[in-house]
């Protein structure tokens, strides 16, 4: 028995370095290294990218509302096992000896932030050792020094307390996206609250109470507050436009991991049909010498277990250092230390390829084991039983894995179920414009060619589906990282306005506007801002209830005011979807707020400035960029109509960080406008789109690569698999020159064939992912036209060249 085992033993490891398995254990240790390599680095980016959005909140979550709450609950949430820090935040006057000024002030906790760094400045050095706001301390933005015409040490007046001026607010973790909203900013300890009298029934108050802890005891201090109304919990998914980043990032991650198993499976598919047919001879030699069915499952068995563990070994070491390589471009993103991934990749990796290898290996191995002894001496002879219960319990082994890992993932099935449409559509095209071309060429060659390609159309068309998939494949993964990067560059271009000059008087307007173009500093067309509702629409008033829970429920367009504007041309940035640009008495309604209310072209609305009524036809819907940082309007009326209306002018502006004294200059010239510095937040949102940015096009680079790499083992697979027939070619005397000839036609037609249908497949799959997986615009990407075929008959042409001699020359190998 034991040298009955060791002779298992050495076969099955000749078999390895000799015969025709070793394509499947490359095919096998890709799968291992792609995984390894992607899930270990988009696991670390995800840490990153969560952290990022976490200190934009200063904590793991954030519950936010207009009332205090009991030390109970706090102290419940502690015992979940949450830090827990409190923050309360209003507006308010300060004064001090020479000036006043409206301030937003942040009134937290000696804990604060929990997350984030909060950069605390004296005599314009940054304080070290983890500084923290203390008791009886005022630190103030940078800008609220001049307003207040202020130095350290001076006293400033919140409330009923005076204060003595600690330092310089640098930098803090919480961003605020909303610039109507927006007033300086001061800090001060929550302990010093009550002693101001600031803060009295029916004041404007807003509680936030910072969390931190592992995911079960944030989970279980979540479950255990009810939410009241006007409360939310607020994280790094919700956070505003980093939310929309962060999630999309996230799917993105998630999508190209999982097409590259895909791709890798397919390719893993094709190589063991490849194996299992090459071996099926010997199968048949060995059982016509009298070796049993279990004798050959054991040889075979050993083969694999063999196959599987060296696989694992390469996979994981090539994995491990391809990750180290792909982080060397992403130094300046990663923080230090970097974020463990933990043991997840290393069991992840191994655990997809033997998963996409059960029915990859299982199915074709099962007919080889079935394999008659008469095929040895008869190829025509049948293959034996077909063992359809286990090659479905194969194939179900996978597809429930799957199921149980993304059961809830619309975008992932709904990519899989047109994938597998996809496939058979692009195959049948293939061969539809094959036999088209067919009927019209003249050349030997390529007759000869296309003959053999439509001659099996089953064999033609997987294979044609294989290539124009695979295609396909790496052309979505590009693309959708391209628009993706595109669309966040929409949002914050790098010459957004940064700083919002409100409240601008008219008598004012040209002048303030002056300054700014005298300074040849970028801004926006000026605006007149007037503040009314929309009380009703077609005679008919809405009814918002005076009751705060009811009122909750009505959108919010209807519970506050809003600004109003009028131009004569529309705004560059914004894009009229139906109807003309406002005319005589008409507004024009950005789309959402039209879809919200049911708003159409021709309805009648009514609004109110002042308590005075007045009413607008609606002649046009806009679609409007919210996150562009441009001075954007629900409605927008005709000049006429808002002509008798109060106004102040409103513009926005781009400054430098070295312009600071510039701002401050404008703000003592015309101490009545306000002021919006969003600079620090503009810089950390394209930090944010930059680091993502490099992240998704390092992982979008990995994806192609090994794309790449398993579309190069699938054609030479396929080439090799043409030796025998090549064999006989020259054997009937065919020339050198007539079967090179015939392989460049058939694998060059094949090849831009495949990359005009991948074109088209690409097309239609990224309509559909920007649409209803991602949001996005829909758009055509013209230059996927011209380079994915060029890229599809190069790489082709590479692979045919690289194995022409062996195929032609067989005693050169």
């Amino acid at each position: 028995m034991a040298s009955n085992n060791g002779l298992l033993n050495r076969w099955a490891w000749r078999e390895l370095l000799h015969g025709q398995i070793w394509p499947v254990a490359v095919a096998l240790a890709l799968i291992i290294t792609c995984v390894f390599a992607l899930s270990a680095l988009a696991d670390r980016i995800e840490n990153v990218l969560t952290q990022q959005g976490r200190n934009l909140i200063a904590a793991d979550t954030v519950l936010s509302t207009r009332q205090p709450i009991n030390t109970e609950q706090i102290e419940t949430f502690k015992q979940a096992g949450t830090t827990v820090s409190a923050q309360t935040r209003f507006g308010t006057m300060a004064f001090s000896e020479k000036n006043m000024q409206l301030v937003s002030v942040k009134a937290v906790d000696s804990l604060y932030p929990l997350r984030g760094d909060l950069v605390l400045e004296q005599n314009g050095q940054a304080l070290t050792g983890d500084r923290r706001i203390q008791p009886g301390e005022l630190w103030l933005s940078e800008r609220v020094f001049s307003l207040l015409d202020v130095k350290p040490g001076d006293k400033v007046s919140i409330g009923n307390l005076d204060l003595s001026v600690s330092g310089t607010l640098a930098a803090e973790p919480e961003l605020s996206f909303n610039p109507f909203s927006q007033m300086p900013a001061v800090m001060m300890h929550r302990d010093d609250v009550p002693a101001a009298g600031v803060v009295r029934e029916g004041s404007r108050v807003r509680y936030r109470y910072f969390l931190t802890g592992d995911e079960p005891g944030l989970s279980a201090a979540r479950d255990s507050y009810t939410l009241q109304d006007g409360e939310r919990w607020v994280d790094e998914n919700t956070s505003d436009r980093t939310g929309d980043m962060l999630d999309r990032s996230r799917q993105y991650l998630s999508l190209t991991v999982v097409l590259v198993i895909v791709m890798a499976a397919a390719t893993l598919t094709l190589t063991c049909q490849h194996y299992a047919k090459s071996r099926a001879d010997l199968v048949a030699m060995l059982k016509s010498l009298g070796a049993s069915q279990q004798w050959v499952r054991r040889w075979l068995a050993r083969q694999l277990t063999l196959l599987f563990v060296l696989a694992t070994v390469v996979g994981l070491g090539a994995g491990y250092l391809l990750e180290v390589l792909l982080r060397l471009p992403l130094t300046d993103v990663l923080p230090s230390p970097l974020p463990s991934y933990g043991w997840v990749p290393w069991v992840l990796a191994p655990g997809v390829a033997l998963l996409v290898a059960l029915p990859a290996l299982g199915v074709p191995l099962l007919k080889l084991l079935d394999a008659p002894a008469l095929a040895a001496v008869q190829s025509q002879a049948g293959s034996g039983r077909h063992r359809r219960g286990t090659a479905a319990i194969l194939i179900a082994i996978p597809v429930g894995a799957l199921a149980l890992w993304a059961f809830d993932n619309t975008l992932l099935w709904s990519v899989l179920a047109a994938m597998a449409a996809m496939i058979v559509l692009l195959a049948l095209a293939g061969l539809g414009l094959l036999k088209l071309v067919k009927s019209r060429v003249r050349a030997p060659s390529v007759k000869l060619a296309l003959s053999r390609i439509t001659r099996n159309k089953l064999a033609s068309s997987v294979q044609l589906g294989a290539l124009a998939i695979s295609f396909m494949l790496l052309a979505i993964i590009w693309l959708l990282r391209t628009d993706l990067l595109a669309d966040w560059g929409r949002m914050l271009p790098p010459d957004a306005p940064n700083v919002f000059a409100m409240n601008i008087a008219p008598s004012a307007q040209q002048d303030y506007v002056g300054e700014l173009d005298q300074a040849s500093l970028m801004r926006s067309d000026a605006y007149p801002i007037v503040r009314g509702r929309l009380v009703g629409k077609n005679g008919e008033r809405y009814q918002v209830s005076t009751d705060e829970a009811e009122r909750d429920e009505a959108d919010e367009a209807l519970r506050r005011e809003l600004n109003f504007t009028w131009r004569e041309t529309l705004p560059s940035h914004n894009e009229v979807l139906a109807g003309d640009w406002p005319t005589e008495n008409g507004v024009s309604v950005e789309a959402d707020i039209a879809a919200r209310l049911g708003i159409e072209i021709g309805d009648s609305l009514t609004f109110s400035v002042t308590g005075q009524d007045f009413t607008a036809t609606v002649n046009s819907i806009r679609e409007v960029e919210w996150r562009n940082m441009r001075p954007n309007f629900y409605f927008i009326f005709d000049r006429d109509t808002l002509a008798d209306k109060p106004a102040n002018w409103l513009v926005s502006f781009r400054l430098d960080e070295s312009q600071t004294s510039l701002l401050n200059r404008l703000a003592r010239e015309y101490p009545t406008v306000t002021l919006l510095d969003l600079r620090t937040m503009s810089s950390r949102i394209q930090s944010i789109l930059r680091q993502i940015g490099l992240s998704l096009s390092v992982l979008a680079g990995l994806a192609v690569i090994s794309g790449l790499l398993l579309l190069l083992t699938l054609l030479r697979i396929s080439l090799s698999e043409r030796q025998q027939e090549i064999n006989l070619y020259r054997t009937l005397g065919a020339s050198r020159t007539r079967i090179q000839r015939t392989l460049w036609s058939e694998y060059g037609v094949m090849a831009l064939v495949s990359g005009l249908m991948a074109v088209l497949g690409a097309e239609a799959a990224m309509a559909g992912l920007l649409k209803w997986g991602f949001e996005m615009e829909v758009r055509l990407h013209p230059e996927l036209w011209a380079v994915l075929p060029v890229l599809a008959v190069g790489l082709v042409f590479v692979t045919v060249a690289s194995m022409l001699g062996k195929l032609i020359d067989p005693q050169r190998r």
